[in-house]
This record gives structure tokens, sequence and C-alpha cells, in this order.
């Protein structure tokens, strides 16, 4: 019998971290926008609060709470890798594999449509075919770091990550990577304790799974979400780009006078997420960069998650910062450290270039509004993302670096921003892709497409 517009049900288990969490809590909002769509969220009890805050304006999301195994060596209440060094990281993906009898039941229970998930339950169809739910993986990344990185065509040129695998489509700009991305591609078939190498974790659920969901759409990606579909020979959904919701609430009154006291599009803001952790010279060279501008300018710095000193994270990043560079900027330039409503100030009328680490949904936050984008991409996928964008998309520019380790100069920083914030080529690329993204019309249709397929395939298993 085939479902009607009543009866879709869809359970939603991302991995146990906040980027991963977020753009699972973005589809579910755009999904349960829709009429006749129900999902379920599962998650470990301690991320169930925050995804709560995010889904509570939806009352046909349900949130599934599981109990995190134990695992020696993973510390009580470790449920997000927020809280985690990179060997705890290890241990939790153990944790999760170990919630796959609580998932089996729950399954089993809730009877979805389907279940989405991600690279950290491969055993996930296992569970799901049996009892007639479709298994979709959901690629948080972009479709050309799926098409670079993990594709099963990679397996025969794994110790050679500086080319795209075979197949790889002809018409990208990328045609190879400097040595330092290919050193930190190579991370992907790293095997930690004896563990699957995130390669394998990937691609097996990849070629297991029924589907593969995209946040992406045929306008941006083409040529690789058509590669990654003959690849794994099995359907490509598109989600569209999913661009996020527009912030809630206002600028806090310290920025925003602040902020106020400059010309519309004057400003530069920098921010490089919250995983990157520059060196010392990095910040050096990157702040000094922002000063040579000679624009107004905020840069938000990240620090260790941990810092032994007891200084706190204010005082440990003035001893950072560039000898005398606080007086020399004063009343133009702010260095901070911590949270900052990033959405809100990307938004004000005075900000007019932002300086990006190139995860997703920075980009997304950044492409949705007037600002130029400078990109300084840190690592994984954000190499792929800066290519894409500033060579097939023509959006941007990237600052130059040194193509065997990475490092960059001040004067790289400085003329990236200066062309951004005054190249008119640019800037048109920029407000054309703009415009597609915030046409609401447009982005709207992306998911109703995304649901139409969806039924497509659950009424297909109800035939069969």
């Amino acid at each position: 019998m085939p479902i009607s517009n009543a009866e879709l049900h869809l359970m939603l288990y991302p991995w146990l971290a906040v980027g991963h969490i977020n753009p699972f809590v973005q589809l579910a909002r755009k999904l349960a926008a829709l009429p006749g769509i129900r999902i379920t969220f599962l998650s470990t009890s301690g991320n169930v609060p925050h995804i709560t805050e995010l889904l509570s304006d939806f009352p046909t999301v349900s949130i599934l709470s599981l109990q995190l195994p134990h695992v020696p060596g993973l510390p009580p209440g470790i449920e997000n890798t927020a809280d985690a060094t990179p060997s705890m990281t290890e241990l939790l993906k153990l944790a999760v594999d170990l919630t796959k009898p609580d998932v089996a039941t729950l399954l089993t229970r809730h009877r979805p449509h389907a279940i989405v998930y991600e690279f950290a339950h491969p055993w996930m169809p296992s569970i799901a075919r049996p009892i007639g739910v479709k298994a979709l993986f959901f690629s948080l990344f972009s479709s050309v770091s799926t098409a670079y990185l993990t594709v099963p065509s990679r397996r025969s040129c794994s110790g050679e990550m500086s080319k795209p695998p075979p197949g790889f489509p002809a018409a990208s700009s990328i045609s190879s990577v400097p040595n330092y991305q290919a050193n930190d591609f190579a991370y992907m078939f790293k095997s930690f304790n004896g563990m699957p190498c995130v390669y394998d974790r990937v691609v097996s659920c990849m070629e297991a799974s029924d589907a593969i969901i995209m946040k992406s759409c045929m306008e941006m990606e083409a040529p690789y979400i058509n590669y990654v579909e003959s690849e794994f020979k099995k359907p490509v959904l598109l989600a569209g780009p999913v661009v996020p919701d527009p912030a809630i609430g206002k600028l806090e009154k310290h920025w925003d006078e602040w902020l106020q006291r400059f010309e519309a599009g004057s400003v530069v803001y920098c921010a490089l997420g919250s995983e990157a952790i520059l060196s010392d010279d990095s910040i050096k060279e990157l702040l000094l960069g922002l000063e040579m501008v000679g624009s107004p300018f905020i840069a938000v710095i990240n620090l260790q998650k941990c810092d032994t000193t007891g200084l706190s994270p204010e005082q440990v990043l003035k001893k950072k910062m560039p000898e005398r560079l606080e007086e020399r900027v004063r009343g133009r330039g702010i260095v901070h450290t911590g949270l900052v409503q990033q959405q809100d100030i990307l938004q004000h009328k005075s900000v007019g270039c932002f300086v990006c680490h190139c995860g997703r949904n920075s980009l997304m936050e950044g492409m949705v509004t007037e600002c130029g984008l400078v990109m300084l991409p840190q690592f994984g996928d954000q190499f792929l993302n800066a290519a894409l964008l500033a060579g097939d998309l023509g959006v941007g520019v990237e600052v130059e670096r040194d193509g065997e380790v990475g490092s960059f100069t001040r004067e790289g920083v400085r003329d990236a921003v200066k062309k951004v914030m005054g190249d008119e080529k640019v800037k048109e690329k920029q407000r054309k892709w703009r415009e597609f993204l915030v046409d609401e019309e447009l982005q709207g249709m992306f998911m109703v497409k995304f649901v139409e397929k969806l039924k497509d395939m659950v009424n297909s298993n109800n035939n069969n």
C-alpha cells in the first residue's frame, strides 16, 4: 500500500559531534516544515538538551534518548567530540557501535519508513533492511569532497592523495592538490588501535546504504554528484544546499554599537571555526595581515581547550598577539576568543568581508550575506570546499599558501582581503550565488523534490 502524505516517518541518528548534530537538526527543521512528515531524532542523553532546544518549535519531531554504553578508557559524561581528546574520540566510536542493540529495538518498535545515518554507524543497514526500513546515508560534506576522498576508486590510489581518483570529473578545476593538503588527506587511511580507518567506515556505510543523501544541488556540483552516483551505483538524493535558518534574536549591544561606527561593507570579520588551532606564528601572520588591510576588523581566535598555565583565555590570547598590535589597532580592530553570534555579525550592514575556514556551515552562512569570502581552509574537506568555490564557482579568494607546509604570510592575507573587497568580478559572482541561495521558493523546491524521491523509494519498497 503506497504511503500517503500523512504517513512519511523518518528516523535520524547523527554522529556525536556538534558539527554533525547541527546539520541533522537543519535537515529535520526543513523536513518538519513540510506537511505530512514525522521525524524521530536519536541521540545520547548528554546531547538531547541541545537538540531539544533547537527543535522545540516543531511538534512533529520526537527526540529519543540513548544511553551511551561504557567503554574502558572513556570517562563518564564524554558524549560529544567537543569534550573529547583525539584518543577519546576513537573510543567514542566504539561506544556508538555498542548502541546497535538499542537502535535495533527502537527501529522495530517505531518502524520508520527510513533511518538517516552516517559514518559512525556502518552496521545500520544490517539492522534496518531485514525489517523493511530504508537505510539512507547522509553525507555532511560537499559532493566535491566525497568525489575526491571517499569513492571506491580511491582505494587503488590511496598513496597518491595529491591526485584525484580515476574517473574524477575532467571539468573540475582540481587537477591536483598541494602536498600539505595531500598529507592531511592521508589521515583518511590511518587506523587507530586496529579499528577501521575513516575511509573504510565511510565507504562501507555508503556501499551498504539504500541511497546517499547529499547537501547539494546540480546547479553547484553537478559533475561531482554524477561521479559519486556512478561510483556507488545507487541513487543520490539531493536535499539542496540546506541554507541555515536566519539568526534568531538580536546581536549583543556591545557588538552592534561597535559595528555601527563604521561604513556599510567596510568591516572584515575573521573566524576559522571551533576545531582549528592555529600555531603562534600563524596567529601573528593572520593578525598582522588584517592590520595591513587598513580596514576595521574583528578576529576570533580559537585557543586550546585546556590551558595548564592558570591564565584566562584572554590573557593567553594577549601573549600570542603581535607586539603592540592592540595599541596600533585600538578603535578599529578587535581580537576576541570565545563564542560570538557569527550569523548576526555577518548579517550586519557594516561587515563586508568574511575570512573563513571553509567549513560547510560557515560557508553557507557567509554566502547568504553581502560579505565577500576570503578562504583560509585548515584541514580535510575544507581544502576542497575552498577549491570548489574559488575555482569552479568563482566565489571568493583563497589566501596564498606554501605548497609544502601550508604556511601563509601577512602579505597573503592582506592581498586576498583587498582583492575580495575590490574586485568587481568576484563581487558579481558572489551576488549571483547569494541570489540563488536566498531564493526561498527555489530552496523550498529542493526539499519538496527530495521528499518526493524519498516517498518513491519507500513506495518501491512496499511494492516489492
